[in-house]
């Protein structure tokens, strides 16, 4: 097992900018740090970091390691994973923690299997072995009808990933005082075997899902394609997103990208209104914490209800369009404010 301490987080970088949701990581950490009484670590890698580096320290990372490099602007995953592998095999951490991003789970199962230890992927919950300081990872098996419980016992770091919008970020502290360290990897770790072709945006939102305060979601119950365009006219009079239950996206009226579940994004906005969906375990593991729900089905037991704040029983068809005009006659009144 060798001498390993300290926990790490896995932050990420998108077009020389940090992901608003990296910040979400140090919550992890730091109650995760706080019981092994052990330093909190932001690790970034990317191009352009120097004026990032300092915010994470100011929302709670004791120390950052950065590797500012060109050729990682990029997210390849071969050149991540191997200057990762440089890091952790110099520092040894004893917990290693990522978002469960299309990056990190790219990267961190590659790192993983570099490093012959073991990965807990989309956890729910993240605790301490009292006596044995070993990572208790909690995550949703079985289609999310049961809660299995891991541990990593004979090989460090102990790694996991965690659902994005599951947890707030710390807020913003400048007074934080924490050390800032570039490292310098060999050149050959910076070489990657992946070309980038492209990159084409997700036009169908102007609001990322995840970073989101308001989404509006439609399951099996709006019946089609076409009237997802209230829901779209909706989140754009509140300034919202669109999201989507995994049947309306298996059923091709709207893209991947919108679900929201076990399978999808978990999001955590402060209103999330859902119209025809019944309320899956799946789903509802993706959208609970959400500060306020409002759900509007026609079965008055529909699960869906169970969690939320406010339940309107009815046909959608005949809600959704009171509430536009409802929305739309609020806006009038505010412009002539």
């Amino acid at each position: 097992m060798g001498n390993f301490g300290g926990v790490w987080i896995l932050a990420e970088q998108r077009n020389g900018k940090i992901r608003g949701v990296s910040y979400e990581l140090l919550s992890w950490g730091r109650d995760i740090a706080d019981k092994l009484q052990a330093p909190l670590v932001a690790v970034v890698l990317g191009s352009g970091l120097k004026k990032d580096a300092e915010s994470f320290i100011f929302r709670g990372a004791d120390e950052v390691i950065a590797v500012d490099e060109p050729p990682l602007a990029f997210d390849a995953p071969d050149a991540h994973s191997a200057v990762l592998e440089f890091l952790v095999r110099k520092h040894k951490p004893e917990v290693f923690i990522a978002l469960a991003t299309t990056y990190s789970r790219t990267v961190m199962p590659m790192l993983a299997v570099k490093l012959e230890t073991g990965l807990t992927a989309d956890c729910t919950s993240l605790d301490v072995e009292g006596g044995t300081r070993l990572l208790i990872q909690t995550r949703p098996a079985i289609g999310g009808n049961v809660m299995a419980t891991i541990k990593t016992p004979f090989t460090k770091p102990q790694m996991a990933t965690v659902r994005p919008g599951a947890r707030k970020p710390p807020k913003e502290d400048k007074t934080r005082i924490g050390k800032i360290v570039f490292e310098k990897v060999p050149e050959s770790l910076l070489k990657s075997s992946v070309k980038l072709v492209g990159f084409v945006k997700d036009e169908t939102s102007e609001i990322p899902l995840q970073e989101a305060d308001v989404v509006v979601a439609g399951g099996k119950g709006m019946k089609n394609a076409k009237s997802f365009e209230m829901l779209f006219e909706i989140a754009e009079l509140l300034n919202g997103a669109v999201g989507a239950s995994r049947q309306a996206v298996d059923m091709g009226w709207i893209s991947y990208a919108h679900q929201i579940g076990l399978s999808g994004k978990t999001v955590n906005p402060k209103l999330y209104i859902a119209a025809g969906i019944s309320g899956a375990v799946q789903h509802i593991a993706g959208m609970s914490s959400s500060r306020y729900i409002v759900a509007i089905n026609k079965d008055p037991d529909a699960n869906i209800f169970k969690v939320a704040d406010f339940g309107i029983t009815g046909d959608l068809f005949e809600i959704l369009p009171l509430l536009i005009k409802a929305l739309k006659e609020e806006g009038k009144k505010n412009e002539r404010i």
